[in-house]
């Protein structure tokens, strides 16, 4: 007799995935300077650890807030009593206000047209219920986050076909490629109803041009059954140029452009996820959202939310927060300091150890190239060096196999989740790796070889000049 559903039973979580698993194995042996200085070090966690002070501080400055008071009397009750799931109207004020203020206030966005969920992963499977039947598929960028298989696909039935880039032209979107998975999903019989890409890009780290967007609003002006999906959850994380340029910002031009019937047409069918988990580095509040200008999406998507609300108590804290126009600017500009900063040290430590990665410009971690590193052009061969860099090395990566990246060898590493000592630790450790593994000595470390013989030697000379000074001053 069946106990379970197929639903509990099926395999199609996408929790076999190498990037599930190197979580697994690091849970088990985890890092920690102390007690473990041995352990795998998390480099497969984008979470962001950087800026933690600056709320920290605000929330020592704000004690109100913080207890549930506005002035000075408790509201706790009020909060601990509020059930609307279409959100406390201050803090969806404050969110769209926020997310106008990343997009340098090129963009603004409705309150009203802003649907609240319990982080990104609930937003994107909801948009999929909205949007999309069982069977039915939309196409994706690849290299794309190995959790989509999960958020997008285990309980909605649908299809994801990819879009594949290759780094001839470093990873993006072209006509041709996009083309060529419409067809793909034709040849498979499967409806596509439409694209969704994340913007800035993870596992990429990279924001997208303002050509690769009107080619993806292109695509879907011509085909009027589609919709595109812009996953804008580490908008806030740009620390170099080029800048962030939102979907929503090329709507806008192309408005100014066109017949204004028909970019409302086009706007009702452009759809933007965002979140707090990545920008304010608040992964466990669970606050995300979906921004639709489709008034049918946006009713929709509000009755499903009642299955994965946010607290009107985290709302009212952040609503407080994001409210305070001081603080969310000094935040948004140090962070993108801190960010770069941090991605500086990992790119010249991958450099020391003979690694090099993607020119990057936005979020938590770098897309490396290790294709040298292979024994073979192949995905047996990545994922030896995966285990042995898991295992031996002790750090916990992901493999661009998991991201269904389509070349063999790159990795995704994360930078903002751990100390600038625990980094250093983890280039040592990839270094010596390289050293051992390939027998080549990097070009930095016999830099520094020679450097170290040639101070000598000018230190030997310097001490017998020395000697001969102080003979001839005796």
């Amino acid at each position: 007799m069946k106990l379970l559903s197929t639903k509990a039973t099926c395999n199609s979580h996408g929790q076999d995935s190498s990037y599930f698993l190197g979580w697994e194995e690091y849970e088990k042996n985890p890092y920690d300077n102390v007690h473990n200085p041995k352990g795998i070090i998390q480099m497969g966690l984008a979470e962001n650890q950087l800026s933690f002070d600056l709320l920290e501080s605000w929330l020592a400055k704000n004690p109100d807030a913080a207890g549930f008071k506005s002035g000075g009397k408790s509201i706790f009750r009020e909060l601990a009593l509020f059930q609307d799931y279409h959100g406390l109207p201050s803090f969806k004020t404050a969110l769209v206000d926020f997310m106008a203020e990343i997009r340098g206030n090129k963009v603004t966005f409705d309150p009203d047209h802003i649907v609240l969920t319990a982080g990104s992963t609930s937003a994107n499977e909801t948009l999929m219920f909205c949007l999309a039947e069982k069977g039915e598929a939309f196409l994706l960028p690849t290299p794309y986050y190995p959790g989509f298989d999960r958020d997008l696909k285990w309980r909605t039935g649908v299809e994801i076909v990819p879009i594949q880039c290759n780094s001839s032209n470093n990873f993006q979107v072209t006509e041709h490629a996009l083309q060529q998975a419409y067809q793909e999903a034709q040849n498979r019989n499967l409806k596509v109803k439409g694209v969704m890409v994340t913007n800035p890009s993870n596992p990429l780290g990279t924001t997208m041009s303002r050509s690769e967007l009107n080619l993806l609003v292109d695509f879907i002006e011509e085909n009027k059954d589609m919709h595109l999906i812009s996953d804008e959850i580490y908008s806030g994380t740009v620390f170099t140029s080029p800048s962030f340029i939102s979907v929503m910002e090329i709507l806008n031009e192309r408005n100014d452009l066109k017949n204004s019937k028909d970019a409302d047409e086009i706007k009702e069918r452009v759809h933007v996820v965002y979140s707090l988990s990545k920008d304010l580095g608040l992964p466990g509040f669970r606050v995300g959202a979906i921004y639709s200008e489709n008034d049918t999406v946006v009713a929709a998507a509000t009755k499903m939310s009642s299955f994965g609300l946010i607290s009107s108590q985290t709302q009212y804290l952040l609503s407080a927060i994001l409210g305070d126009k001081k603080f969310t600017k000094n935040y948004l500009a140090e962070n993108s300091k801190r960010l770069k900063k941090r991605q500086t040290k990992l790119v010249s430590g991958l450099q020391k150890a003979g690694i090099n990665c993607l020119e990057s410009n936005a979020a938590l971690f770098c897309w490396v190239d290790m294709r040298h590193l292979l024994h073979s052009n192949t995905f047996e061969a990545e994922m030896e060096l995966w285990k042995k860099i898991v295992y031996q090395v002790g750090l916990n990566i992901s493999p661009g196999s998991s991201c269904h990246c389509n070349e063999p060898g790159w990795f995704r590493m994360c930078f903002a989740n751990m100390s600038e000592e625990t980094l250093k630790l983890a280039m040592k450790r990839l270094k010596a790796f390289v050293v051992e593994s390939t027998g080549v000595t990097t070009r930095s470390t016999s830099q520094s070889k020679r450097k170290s013989v040639l101070t000598k030697w000018v230190f030997r000379l310097s001490s017998r000049g020395d000697h001969r000074d102080q003979q001839e001053e005796r």
